[in-house]
């Protein structure tokens, strides 16, 4: 398991990468036959990887035609599965590197980290069963908080979620967002959850939403909150 060190430092490289500007989309040019395995994508168990893949068009300029990300059986590095929820639209990069995986302990769940939008990291959950990867679904903190998706007036300029494994079916989850809301009561919505970090010139505030929970998985391929608490705010 990695330290929680190393797990902030791979969070602060991911946010580096998001506050980018476009010249920084990761983009990469697959071979027909590359699958390329995506960052920390061996499995503990070293039987299994995740890794990237796009199919190249006839130009050989395919850049992202056809992306998916495939479970792998390994040694042999044959494909088992595509990963559902990971391609090929709505997505930023196709660079193996783009791509963050956190694997549990007995290589049964992984978590994978990627951009769908220049400041959107989005967290998809997985569980290993039959060489299959199947989604695991359950509330985001914000809704949690909340009882509410995130709306479009709430105008959100970042998004981040990730997860450190604290058991074979356990984890704690991590959320981070950044808002310019129009709606003057949104910060005393979130009440301890959300803290203004800039006022604008035009009256407005930047409003940070932070957020951490103990999660457990369930059968049904669904996850719940065991314990919800206020997370750390950015410095």
């Amino acid at each position: 398991m990695k330290s929680i060190r190393t797990l902030f430092a791979a969070l602060a490289a991911f946010l580096a990468l998001a506050a980018a500007p476009a010249c920084a989309t990761d983009e990469h040019d697959y071979a027909r036959d590359e699958y390329a395995i995506i960052r920390d994508g061996l499995a503990p168990n070293k039987q299994m990887s995740l890794a990237s893949h796009a199919d190249p068009e006839s130009d050989g300029h395919g850049i992202g035609h056809n992306f998916h990300v495939w479970l792998m059986a390994e040694p042999a590095h044959r494909k088992l599965a595509r990963l559902p929820d990971i391609g090929p639209n709505a997505l930023l990069d196709t660079g193996p590197n783009a791509y963050r995986t956190y694997w549990s302990a007995d290589s049964r769940h992984v978590a994978v980290n990627f951009r769908s939008g220049r400041h959107e990291l989005e967290l998809n959950l997985y569980r290993i069963e039959n060489r299959r990867a199947r989604l695991i679904s359950g509330p985001s903190l914000f809704k949690d908080v909340t009882s509410r998706n995130v709306g479009r007036d709430d105008s959100s300029w970042r998004s981040v979620a990730w997860i450190t494994w604290t058991g074979p079916r356990r984890f704690l989850l991590r959320e981070n967002r950044l808002f310019q809301p129009s709606d003057p009561g949104f910060a005393r919505m979130l009440g301890p959850w959300g803290r203004v970090t800039k006022k604008l010139d035009d009256g407005r505030e930047l409003i940070e939403f932070s957020a951490e929970a103990d999660c457990v998985m369930l059968p049904g391929n669904r996850y719940r909150i065991v314990d919800l608490r206020v997370g750390k705010f950015d410095e």
